[in-house]
């Protein structure tokens, strides 16, 4: 896994906590909800491929391949 894609997380977090954070201070909490799940399936999407390699790896360790 690269170093990137760490940093790429933490920036997705970062700012979808701070987001979040001022939704609900406004009383808009299902907005808050959303940008909660939209960040998730953002991150979801980044580590897909990685996910990938793990299976494949997994595979070829146990020679399922």
């Amino acid at each position: 896994m690269e170093l990137d894609l760490i940093f790429q997380i933490a920036g997705v977090g970062i700012i979808v906590a701070v987001l979040s954070q001022l939704l609900k201070q406004s009383e808009r909490n299902e907005q808050a909800m959303m940008v909660s799940i939209a960040g998730l399936v953002v991150v979801l999407l980044m580590i897909i491929k990685e996910i990938g390699v793990l299976f494949d790896t997994i595979k070829n360790v146990f020679g399922f391949a």
